[in-house]
């Protein structure tokens, strides 16, 4: 047994022998880092949630490999985005521009919270009243009931 655990100690040691340098990803770790910074602002069209350079569709993978050679052409960052926007729309960019009809995209959130405090407004000003009615006493007797709880203070 003592030789069998040698045997496999003496393979594990060995795996390093078999291995090979690392093959570089990038031929150009320059335009590497060009098409990482552009498709970090861009939405890989089919997985939606996540950007151009964290997706793994197969997609994703050809439209680096375009950006990659837009990149080699000598394209500029803003001609890229542009040929990806005449290509696939504003959808394609994680801050589309403020443009007519990205309008609702940029200002919906805050219609909807201005909205959220109207209906709050109204609805507590509502109960208010629902609650003041809810007393049985006229107005009379509530502004007589408030005056002898003044007093009652002093």
């Amino acid at each position: 047994m003592k030789y069998f655990y040698a045997w496999v100690l003496l393979l594990v040691a060995c795996t390093g022998v078999f291995a090979k340098d690392a093959v570089l990803l990038a031929e150009d770790p320059v335009v590497e880092q060009r098409l990482i910074a552009i498709s970090e602002e861009l939405r890989c069209l089919v997985c939606q949630n996540e950007s151009l350079a964290g997706s793994r569709a197969d997609l994703a993978m050809d439209l680096r490999r375009e950006l990659r050679n837009l990149i080699k052409q000598g394209k500029t960052d803003a001609e890229i985005r542009e040929f990806m926007v005449s290509r696939y729309g504003d959808f394609v960019l994680y801050r589309p521009p403020v443009k007519p009809s990205t309008w609702l995209l940029w200002l919906g959130p805050f219609g909807l919270m201005l909205a959220g405090l109207v209906a709050l407004f109204v609805y507590l000003r509502r109960r208010n009243s629902e609650v003041a009615a809810s007393t049985g006493l006229t107005e009379e007797e509530s502004k007589r009931a408030e005056a002898l709880l003044k007093e009652g203070e002093k």
